[in-house]
């Protein structure tokens, strides 16, 4: 009997230890060009305007009128707000005056200049008269500058009394009533650039990098409408709270009101392995590929559970698909099926 017992031991000895038991595992693979996704990437952004602009008077006068209501859009150099500009209309009649008389004046100094200048050449006026003449005339001719300056200023302040949109404006506050006093300095209205419009993201740096590579970049609004951008700039420093790049980028075609809140979308451009198929060995997150016959485990130090993760792999390198969940590193794979 022991002799029996003795065999059946010796038998399944040999049967453990023979080739046979050590099997290989089966599993399918696909190349990682053909399962490689490109995950859509977004941040938070905002429309703005590049000038939202507190409009002041430049002179003092009463309002007299403000012709356009908060919330409409108006064009480069239409009036804003009407000053009294009475004072400023004498003080321009007064310097047009002024300017005149030292004209006049001026004319006559140089037509005594002439007359000296022709009797010296006969002896009649000696050079000390000479020099009088020309001293008038100079004197005479700083003074049509001095008053050509005065009736321009005059003029200037005139223009002021009107105040005009600087550029194409939307109107978004009246800081300032009809028959107020305003004086240099005081606010009447807040206007925003409707012309010159972008829009503000935080991305996080790895995205600020990739962002001036990406192709397609687009602004989807909260009521779901999108509108593509084109990148300006990625501005070169952290954000110290948010550790984040702020991007910069003006729209493509029709804009979105300044104010709207929405997501920056794009699509990466570094090839991602789907979540179902990385596993976790030895505390690591990673994906088994076939080489040689022999599963090789790549670690992702970047990956996380449930979600893609990008991977800097050959598209010819087969990852396995199917039977990962049995393997370790360096075991023998059998491939099977259609994905082999």
């Amino acid at each position: 009997m022991k002799a029996i017992q003795r065999a059946l031991l010796a038998a399944l000895l040999l049967c453990a230890c023979s080739p046979a038991s050590a099997q290989a595992v089966a599993a399918a693979t696909q190349p990682f060009a053909e399962i490689a996704i490109y995950p859509e990437r977004e941040a938070f952004a905002t429309v703005l305007s590049l000038n939202d602009s507190r409009i002041a008077a430049e002179v003092s006068a009463r309002i007299l009128e403000i012709p356009v209501e908060v919330g409409q859009v108006v064009e480069r150099g239409a009036v804003l707000v009407r000053l009294d500009g009475a004072d400023f209309e004498l003080a321009v009649r007064q310097a047009e005056a002024a300017l005149e008389a030292v004209r006049a004046r001026a004319r006559l100094a140089r037509s005594q200049l002439e007359r000296a200048r022709a009797l010296v050449e006969q002896g009649f006026v000696s050079s000390e008269a000479l020099n009088q003449r020309e001293s008038e005339a100079r004197a005479a001719a700083a003074d049509v500058r001095a008053n050509e300056a005065a009736l321009a200023s005059a003029r200037r302040s005139l223009d002021k009394s009107v105040v005009r949109a600087p550029f194409r404006a939307i109107v978004r506050e009246r800081l300032a009533n009809v028959g107020e006093i305003a004086s240099p300095g005081t606010q009447l209205l807040r206007v925003l650039d409707a012309s010159r419009i972008e829009v503000s993201a935080q991305v996080q740096s790895e995205d600020a990098a990739e962002l001036p590579h990406v192709k397609q970049i687009t602004f989807v609004d909260q009521a779901g409408v999108q509108y593509p951008l084109r990148l300006v700039r990625v501005v070169p420093a952290l954000d110290p709270r948010e550790r984040s790049q702020e991007a910069r980028l003006r729209f493509a075609g029709k804009a979105a009101l300044p104010g709207s809140a929405g997501r920056l979308l794009w699509k990466t451009r570094r090839a991602h392995v789907p979540a179902a198929f990385i596993v976790r060995r030895d505390g690591q997150l990673g994906v088994f590929v076939a080489e040689g016959g022999k599963a090789r485990f790549v670690p992702l130090p970047e990956a996380q559970e449930g979600r893609p993760a990008a991977v800097s792999l050959p598209a010819q390198t087969r990852i396995v698909t199917d039977g990962r969940l049995q393997l370790r590193p360096g075991d023998s794979i059998g491939v099977q099926g259609a994905g082999r």
